[in-house]
Parts: structure tokens; sequence; C-alpha cells
């Protein structure tokens, strides 16, 4: 049985002091509720802060991005053993990167495997545009982004990576895919080719999320799929009552 893993991801919101408010208001709900993996992903100017108001807690940190690299000149970036130290999980290629930041698919594999070097769970982000959504091409695309975005990656690390399924056409537009849209992507393609490359016991293992416009209203709907592990949140996990709400629903 899978474990429900939410994470919220804070994208570029919150102030150090915003983040130490709405920490506050999150952890009386948060706290009360059992049987589900909670991670919380600030900017990084909040990790340490949030880290520190977490600390006792069962609530993960994450950090929303890192390079490849252990150490090196890259500047303006952050490497995995500075995450080490106060985070445990990672969102690597979510499609704002991709879009924005010229992620791609080689930079995400890059970055996965050092995630799992240096301790660290990965949650790597696949998922369609609106144009490879209408020309029925969303097998294909995400068929593409699991493959290369794992090639390499050892069946001994893959049972406790996440994988989050984030159609891109859905993401901050209050449009989300439908819960049984959704599940049919992360069944039959997702955990099916996962099957293939490293066996149906261990494609069993790995969480499979959902993201995209998820809201308290439509939780209860994606979590109602088996296949569908939890989800990585977006505008919503930057209001307690709404992200509790999504984590009760989790729960349920």
């Amino acid at each position: 049985m899978r474990r429900p893993f939410v994470a919220g991801n804070w994208k570029m919101f919150k102030t150090v002091a915003e983040a130490r408010v709405l920490i506050t208001e999150l952890l009386p709900g948060l706290t009360a509720i059992q049987g589900v993996e909670i991670v919380l992903c600030p900017p990084f100017t909040s990790i340490l802060p949030v880290a520190a108001l977490l600390e006792g807690t069962a609530i993960g940190v994450g950090s929303q991005n890192m390079h490849w690299e252990a150490s090196g000149a890259y500047t303006g970036e952050i490497a995995p053993p500075m995450l080490a130290e106060f985070c445990k999980y990672v969102i690597i290629g979510h499609s704002e990167r991709r879009a924005y930041f010229g992620e791609t698919d080689a930079s995400v594999n890059r970055k996965v495997k050092a995630a799992i070097e240096h301790g660290l769970v990965p949650i790597m982000c696949v998922g369609e545009t609106l144009a490879e959504n209408e020309a029925g091409i969303t097998n294909e695309v995400v068929t593409r982004q699991i493959k290369e975005g794992l090639n390499g990656v050892e069946a001994q690390f893959i049972g406790s990576m996440v994988i989050a399924y984030e159609p891109v056409w859905a993401i901050g537009t209050g449009r989300a895919a439908t819960a049984d849209g959704a599940n049919a992507v992360i069944a039959d393609i997702i955990r099916a080719l996962l099957a293939q490359i490293y066996g149906g016991e261990k494609s069993e293992l790995v969480r499979i999320l959902y993201g995209g416009s998820v809201k308290a209203s439509n939780a209860v709907e994606f979590f109602r799929y088996a296949d569908i592990d939890g989800a990585l949140v977006g505008g919503a996990s930057l209001k307690a009552s709404e992200f509790i709400a999504i984590v009760k629903a989790a729960a349920n």
C-alpha cells in the first residue's frame, strides 16, 4: 500500500516573514492529519526558517529546483549538498522550469541522478502542453519524458522516487484535468511504462501524483483513483485552509 503524498509548491511567493505566518496557520491542521506524507517546498530564501519551524514534526521540506553539480562556478545556482542539509525532497523538471528556464529531459535526468546521489528524494515532473494534448500525442510526450528523465536510474532507487503528472495546460489556469483523464495517464502510461522498465513489483512502489489546479473542491475526485497517490499543489498550497483540506482528502 503506497502512502499518500501531498507536496505544496510555493513557487515564487512568500517572503520569510510571510512564510512564517503561513507555517503557523498550517501547523495545527496538518499535524492532526495521519497517514499522509506532507512536504512543503518554499523559495530558497525561506527553506532554513521553514525547516526550523517544522523541526520535530513529520512534515518534510523540499526545494523547487537545484543544479546537478555538487559545487562549482555556477553563479546563482544551488547545489545538492547545500539542500541536503535542510531538505529531504527536491522538485525537478517542473513545467515552468522547462518553459521559462530551458530545462530539458537531459538536464532533468542529470538532476534526478544528482539528487539520488546526495540522498534527496526527486519529485520528477512530466506532462504535455495544450497543443500536444490536442494533437493526441500525450502518450508520446509523457513516455519520452519518463524514459529520458530516468535514463540510467537503477532499479534499486526507483521505489523511493516520486513522479508528478502535471499537464502543462492545467497549471495555474484553473482548468484541471478530469480525474478520469489524469488516472488514465498515470495508470496506463506512466505506471505501465515503469513496469516495462523496472518490472511490475518496482513500479507498484512508485508514488505518482497529479498536479495542475488541484483545489479542496476537486481533490476528492482525484484521490478516488488508486493509481493517483496524491498531489503536487501550487496556488492552493499558499492558502492554509485549502491546503489542509487537500491533505485531509488524501488521508481519507
